[in-house]
């Protein structure tokens, strides 16, 4: 049995709407931000650590930055990724593409009340 079959009902529908919507105009936004602030403080890491050649607290500090880039972007690398594992999982994937275009093939069940 299809996930979509087993959440029968205006309640469930709407539920996953809710779910769509929010990961769309929320989630996937906040995670994009949040990957590009960790990118930049990995190349500001990388421009302290280069530019301070010469002095030692300098690179050291270059490091920490470049530390915290890397474990910045591993982590919301992970979180899309456990975002995308998830709405594939409770089949959210056709609501998410329905969303976006819906005169698609197949969208006139997703959206019907």
């Amino acid at each position: 049995m299809s996930p979509n079959a087993m959440m029968a009902g205006p309640g469930a529908d709407a539920a996953a709407g809710f779910v769509a919507t929010f990961n769309q105009v929320v989630l996937v936004p906040f995670i994009g931000l949040l990957l590009a602030v960790a990118f930049l403080v990995f190349l500001w890491g990388c421009a302290e650590y280069i530019f301070g050649a010469s002095n030692t607290t300098a690179r050291e500090q270059g490091v920490k930055h470049i530390t915290w880039g890397i474990i910045g972007l591993v982590i919301m690398v992970s979180a899309w990724g456990i975002l995308q594992i998830a709405t594939g999982t409770f089949g959210l994937n056709d609501e998410l593409d329905c969303a976006k275009n819906p005169s698609a093939s197949g969208c006139d069940a997703k959206f019907a009340p």
